[in-house]
């Protein structure tokens, strides 16, 4: 009984501490004023890589957007794989449509494949999904980070459809994770964690990045690699690169609209984040052997488990303690309650729109899609499908309605 309560207890209090992290983080950002970058004079050359997968015909909103950005010094790469290209009707000077000649089936291959057919060299490569929409200050917005000498930036990624209540559940996720992974942790001095798109890296350093051993090795374990945004990262911090968060550089991202989209997605995030931990430990100890508070926090932040897995694990542990230790039953609810404020505070801090709010009493069923979803992660190859994307919409009906 004693080793049970000790195990219990050791448990509990790891718990608690994540539980209590984002708090404490929030609370200290907020005496922290962010230094914004100057306008810059000098107009970096970006080369934007779009990678399309089986439907080529949703970029379109996005390529739209990049060409009518107020930064004219870029060009676009859309790499339409497995995709049917007999109805694209957009040719610009600054496009580049490429059609691989076999299937990729990979976005790491994609992005690959259009750095090989760059026309010229470019400084920085900005990567986007082809759902995603930019705002038309974005690269302009991007370009003051560049010049005030970062070599890492992400950009915020925002929803651009609340049409279903499981949309608004999955954009309430992306602001929360924006503030808490993202922007507070870059605010206090450490790094944001990768979107996945809407990020921009200095060419020389990506080409690095999908030179290493991580990227390599993926190409052959089809779904079970690791997602491409967390090799990148982990890239980054073992190397003790910032990656700063440019909050005024939006980029709009297609929500999950159905039950079913949720349990797809999940599934491959979970399974992500789990493959990921041995990653994160790495960084954690570099952070600690190294005395760099960038790698230290970032390790911590990038370790926490998601947010229903705290929660169903904080709840059972307190009701657990009932029997074994009732004081640490009380520190668990408190810890809970702790957590549910935050949330809360972060949705304000982060001015969502109102049917954000309206949407929250549908959070419990957006939990329970994500709990299924960890029933399919033993087998990625027959599990983990591609999320199909609809959502036709312009960048100007975007800022219009906002």
């Amino acid at each position: 009984m004693t080793a049970l309560i000790i195990v219990y207890s050791i448990i509990s209090c790891v718990l608690i501490f994540f539980l209590v992290l984002p708090f404490f983080n929030v609370l200290l950002s907020r005496f922290v004023t962010e230094k914004k970058p100057p306008i810059a004079k000098h107009e970096t050359d970006f080369a934007n890589i779009i990678t399309a997968y089986k439907n080529v015909d949703i970029a379109k909103g996005l390529v739209r957007s990049l060409l009518n950005q107020k930064h004219l010094n870029h060009r676009i790469y859309l790499v339409a794989d497995n995709c049917d290209i007999s109805n694209w009707d957009i040719e610009h000077e600054k496009l580049t449509l490429l059609r691989p000649a076999e299937g990729l089936n990979l976005k790491a291959k994609s992005i690959i494949h259009a750095i090989e057919n760059f026309t010229r060299k470019h400084e920085y490569c900005v990567v986007f999904d082809a759902d995603n929409l930019a705002h038309p200050k974005f690269l302009e917005t991007i370009n003051n980070y560049v010049v005030a000498g970062n070599r890492s930036i992400q950009g915020q990624r925002t929803a651009k459809n609340h049409d279903t209540l499981y949309a608004c559940a999955d954009a309430t996720g992306e602001f929360y994770k924006n503030y808490i992974e993202r922007y507070v942790p870059y605010l206090i001095g450490s790094s944001s964690v990768i979107s996945g798109s809407g990020m921009a890296v200095e060419t020389e350093l990506y080409k690095a990045y999908l030179a290493s051993p991580e990227i390599e090795e993926g190409k052959h374990l089809w779904k079970k690699m690791l997602q491409e945004d967390k090799i990148l990262q982990n890239f980054l911090l073992r190397q003790n690169e910032k990656i700063v968060y440019a909050w005024d550089a939006v980029v709009y991202d297609e929500k999950v609209t159905t039950a079913g989209d949720v349990e797809t997605q999940r599934t491959r995030w979970l399974y992500s984040y789990f493959q990921n931990i041995p990653n994160s430990l790495g960084i954690l100890r570099r952070g600690i052997t190294n005395f760099s508070w960038n790698q230290w926090l970032y390790g911590l932040v990038t370790i926490t488990p998601p947010m229903f897995i705290m929660l169903f694990g904080a709840i059972a542990l307190a009701g657990l303690g009932l029997f074994l230790q009732p004081l640490m039953t009380v520190a668990l609810i408190a810890a809970i309650g702790i957590f549910a404020l935050t949330i809360f505070w972060t949705l304000y801090l982060s001015k969502v729109p109102k049917e954000i709010w309206g949407a929250i009493w549908g959070m419990p069923l957006f939990v329970f899609k994500q709990f299924t979803a960890l029933f399919k992660m033993s087998n990625p190859n027959k599990n983990f499908k591609h999320t199909e994307h609809k959502v036709s919409v312009s960048v100007d009906d975007l800022i219009e309605k906002k």
